[in-house]
């Protein structure tokens, strides 16, 4: 799992799932080539063209009409999925199905600009374009991804996309209802194993499970509510559920949680001005930003910020950054690292961005915030830029006077990479807050150097957080730290309950 974690974190998860939508596509024109899938390889080519093309056009159109920053790997996602939701036309029906693919696209990027409340979408773009032609111009899409054939590829691919955002309690809350659902539905008319014979292998439901359903932009931040989201969709999911004449499908089902989605979440979306960056560590630097209105956030979340540039590479425009700033401070504050062989195409626009440009942020989520028992012992761990939220933290615990038993254990490579030290010290004076530091890069300490050299080791914790067994640990900072240092507090017994990691969807 390590390994191809390695690999996932090379990579977006907006990149992953364009990726993963390109290759079922490449994969079933070579099913459909062999005669394994009831179309053409041209059929699929045709439909999915018109539907690129549609939607690349709309999405600009809109975007301009709204002033919009325009998503392109959003666009191309939604073109995608779409593409593998409607059936690929017959022989005879180039022109018969042109008004249905058509309109399929313009709904579905229409849908992200005008239902839409305080710039952020309510429904899933594929799946209301999908309900309002039904409904509308009686078209439906088939969910032909939904094949045995398809299966073991939808599987693999839709794994990868999962774990790479975390959303497995989402999924299995789903499926449990979804199973429940179906089961009850269809009993008195067919023995359970033949229904869960014909759901797995023969309908859309680990597609919808693993690709759709767990699309961040409408799913709820936290853990307990997505739980639920899952439960709610897994429910009406089923296909004897109806109203009256209207019976479920799965574009109804997730637009109908899509609602409870976004009445339990953050709905705001924030135009941001820059106004000062300065360097605040070696290869780091804090940036100021102005909100267009206030941003009520916890201390330790994370924005989605967006930022229009090209060209952009395989990272894309969008990235997770934790907010560095403390809920007390007028500013949003942004502490990000750069390297100057390997940054992104992102990162670069970020730094060449000028005093009074604007960048855009949404989708405020994390649990990686304080408890809500003041008296809790904590223990921060960070690595390099992974101090971020503990600078959140730190600060907000100083300007409310909500003073925490903590121990701050910050590695970094060099002396030079440690930043944030003018608030860390004044916590040590006001709040109590005990600071242990250690520097990863033997062959370049300072001669003067007292602290701790190598990484985050169980000697370290034995010894400057002796009363571990009561503490609650959050660790943030590169993958490998956050594996290295969790083997050390398993080592240590201490509980997983115990433990929280920072994590970013796009990391």
């Amino acid at each position: 799992m390590k390994f191809i974690d390695n690999i996932l974190n090379k990579v977006t998860m907006y990149r992953l799932v364009l990726y993963c939508l390109m290759g079922w596509i490449l994969v079933a024109e070579v099913l459909s080539f062999f005669g394994i899938l009831p179309f053409r390889p041209e059929a699929l080519l045709y439909s999915t063209t018109v539907i690129l093309v549609v939607s690349w056009i709309t999405n600009e159109l809109f975007a301009r009409v709204f002033k919009a920053q325009a998503n392109v790997e959003s666009v191309y996602i939604t073109a995608f999925i779409l593409a593998l939701l409607i059936s690929p036309p017959g022989a005879n029906e180039y022109l018969s199905i042109l008004p249905f693919v058509i309109w399929a696209g313009i709904l579905a990027m229409a849908s992200k600009y005008i239902l839409a409340i305080n710039k952020k979408h309510i429904f899933n773009p594929a799946a209301i374009a999908i309900v309002i032609t039904a409904l509308a111009i009686n078209e439906s899409a088939t969910w032909w991804i939904g094949t045995t054939s398809m299966l073991p590829f939808v599987i693999v691919g839709g794994l990868f996309i999962t774990r790479k955002i975390k959303r497995f309690d989402l999924v299995i809350s789903f499926l449990l209802f979804a199973l429940t659902s179906t089961i009850i539905g269809a009993y008195g008319h067919s023995d359970p194993l033949t229904v869960l014979r014909q759901i797995f292998l023969n309908s859309p439901i680990i597609f919808f499970a693993l690709v759709m359903l767990t699309e961040p932009l409408t799913t709820p931040p936290d853990r307990s509510r997505r739980i639920v989201y899952g439960a709610i969709t897994g429910l009406v999911f089923g296909p004897t559920i109806h109203l009256g004449w209207l019976y479920s499908t799965p574009e109804l089902a997730l637009c109908f949680g899509n609602i409870f989605s976004w009445l339990m979440s953050p709905k705001a979306k924030y135009m941001l001005t820059l106004k000062s960056k300065v360097k605040i560590a070696r290869d780091t630097a804090e940036f100021a930003f102005v909100p267009d209105r206030r941003v009520s956030f916890k201390p330790g979340q994370y924005l989605e910020w967006t930022l229009a540039h090209s060209p952009s590479d395989s990272r894309g425009n969008r990235r997770y950054f934790t907010i560095a700033s403390s809920p007390t401070e007028k500013n949003l504050l942004l502490g990000i690292k750069f390297d100057a062989k390997k940054s992104s195409s992102f990162k670069k626009a970020l730094a060449e961005l000028d005093e009074g440009k604007t960048i855009m942020a949404g989708s405020l989520s994390g649990n990686f915030t304080l408890p809500r028992n003041r008296k809790k012992k904590l223990c921060f761990i960070a690595g390099g830029i992974g101090v971020t939220p503990f600078r959140s933290m730190i600060q907000y615990m100083i300007d409310s006077k909500d003073y925490r038993d903590a121990i701050l254990v910050y590695s970094c490579k060099t002396f030079d990479e440690i930043a944030y030290t003018d608030v860390v010290h004044k916590a040590k004076e006001l709040a109590g807050l005990k600071t242990v530091c250690t520097l990863t890069d033997l062959d370049h300490l300072p001669t003067d150097w007292s602290g701790y050299k190598g990484y985050v080791n169980i000697e370290i914790i034995i010894k400057e957080v002796p009363d571990y067994n009561e503490r609650v640990f959050f660790i943030s900072g590169p993958h490998s730290l956050i594996q290295a240092v969790e083997e050390v507090l398993a080592g240590l017994q201490v509980p997983k309950s115990h433990i929280k990691t920072d994590y970013f969807p796009g990391f």
